[in-house]
């Protein structure tokens, strides 16, 4: 059975830390300032520690909340009133997480021995040059990472960085952790689960180890079990549309990816085709996104093999030095060999400096985003209209710190202040009074390269959006009343 469905309103992404402090802050500017933009909040993991080796995607305790941050109790009270949406981070642990640290200590001798993957367990006579090579990952370093297990030099799968510890999710304790976490997230009020990394969760010899048909299967046993608990589930993958669209249709929700570089190609090469036909053949059951704490992906929308992309190759070279002339090269420092945590297919940055801190292609784009089919899901730094932080990315060496800045009270207060910022907000405020609208009919047109048309229709009702992107121009009609500012848009 299952649960209920969700508001089809704005959602929030946000470090907890970053934009507000702990969760009692972020309850306060929910409520507050962003009062009325969002029906829901995706909280990026705020298990401890929250400054870890990746930014809380490598939990010691995936079951707790960061004390700095509060405590489930107040997850719970900001569930109250907005539809909480949290990871489990599938792939891996922290390196000090209690059952790694006594399978390190005690060997076979621990009730965790088996939990955690090893190379021998994949390939136990050994792998050739070949099946390594074939092994898809995030990184450009091998997959191992070699730890003492009991006095043991073993070699532990660590797809991601060596201080994150792939689990093997068919062996008993590890699929027991991943159900503990779903319980402790259902308990508290979570309506949506993310699945963080689940691409990379199972591994077979002569294969990628990435998104087998046996992960499929794995999907379905957390959706199975996420809807037992009153949990939608969300799959976050990076991959050619292709494939995206096959995840979809066995899935509740997937993440539209190959929007953003999309929005960012219809902008800076005044032509709307690919994002046309990409609006007419994707799925519908999509949370859409601009931006989000990662980079801007490009897989997404090229080639693969001889297989054709949603944008041909020349188009997405174009692209990504576009992304770079936009954010006058500050984005190049920060992708590639440049950055360290280093993701093989996102450009590092912040979506605002990869429109050319541009105020009318800032709210052009999320105009395209809250039209599209899906539920809306706004990044804090987005929202903000945050410039490359390259203070953070310095201090850091982080790669993708660079689109994830720190906020106080007073910053923020004078992000508010901008008149972009304001207008977002007002822009999302309607979106949110309008979501049965966006439930009706939905249709794209006008044929030009320069000009995009969307449409959505409801019980007599009509919402259109017209965009000139040779000017960088709209307007919105809405039941006849035409409005060329989104200021301006009547919130019911």
């Amino acid at each position: 059975m299952p649960p209920p469905p969700l508001r089809n309103a704005p959602q929030l992404i946000t470090y907890v830390d970053r934009l507000a402090g702990d969760l009692v802050g972020l309850s306060e500017v929910m409520r507050g300032p962003f009062g009325g933009a969002f029906g829901g909040t995706h909280l990026l993991p705020f298990f401890p520690p929250i400054d870890g080796s990746d930014a809380g995607f490598d939990p010691i305790d995936h079951t707790q909340v960061d004390p700095r941050l509060g405590g489930w109790a107040e997850v719970g009270a900001l569930g109250e009133d907005f539809e909480i949406m949290a990871d489990l981070i599938v792939n891996h642990v922290s390196s000090e997480s209690e059952p790694f640290q006594d399978w390190l200590e005690k060997g076979e001798a621990s009730e965790f021995h088996g939990m955690f993957l090893t190379r021998d367990m994949i390939f136990p006579d050994g792998a050739t040059d070949e099946e390594l090579a074939a092994i898809y990952r995030p990184r450009p370093w091998p997959p191992f990472t070699t730890y003492e297990v009991a006095g043991v030099p073993t070699e532990v799968w660590t797809t991601f960085t060596s201080e994150q510890i792939d689990i093997d999710v068919y062996h008993p304790a590890g699929w027991a952790y991943l159900m503990t976490v779903l319980d402790r997230l259902s308990e508290n009020g979570v309506k949506l689960v993310r699945l963080d990394a689940v691409g990379y969760a199972i591994k077979e010899r002569g294969t990628t180890c990435f998104m087998l048909p046996a992960c499929f299967e794995f999907i379905s046993q957390l959706r199975t079990e996420s809807h037992k608990r009153g949990m939608h589930l969300l799959v976050e993958i990076h991959s050619y549309f292709g494939f995206q669209m096959e995840v979809a249709s066995r899935v509740d929700f997937v993440y539209d990816f190959a929007l953003p570089p999309l929005v960012l190609h219809a902008l800076h090469a005044c032509d709307a085709e690919p994002l046309r036909h990409w609006l007419d053949i994707r799925p519908t059951n999509c949370v859409t996104v601009l931006d989000t704490h990662d980079g801007i992906g490009v897989v997404d929308v090229a080639p693969e093999g001889d297989k054709p992309g949603l944008l041909e190759p020349a188009q997405v070279d174009a692209l990504v030095e576009a992304m770079h002339d936009a954010s006058e090269d500050r984005s190049r420092e920060s992708t590639g060999a440049a950055a360290s945590n280093l993701d093989l297919y996102q450009v590092n940055g912040t979506y605002f400096e990869a429109l050319g801190s541009d105020d009318a292609a800032q709210i052009i784009s999320r105009l395209i985003q809250v039209f599209s089919p899906g539920i809306p899901q706004i990044y804090y730094a987005g929202l903000l209209a945050a410039p490359n932080d390259m203070a953070l990315l310095r201090r850091t060496g982080v790669g993708r710190d660079i689109n994830r800045p720190y906020h106080s009270s007073e910053s923020l207060e004078a992000e508010l202040e901008r008149p972009v910022v304001r207008s977002l907000l007002h822009l999302l405020r309607w979106r949110t009074s309008e979501s049965a609208l966006f439930d009706g009919a939905f249709t794209v047109g006008d044929t030009a390269p320069e000009r995009l048309v969307m449409r959505w229709e409801q019980e007599g009702r009509s919402a259109e959006l017209r965009v000139d992107l040779a000017d960088r121009t709209y307007e919105v009609d809405v039941d006849g009343v035409i409005v060329t500012s989104v200021d301006d848009l009547h919130i019911g």
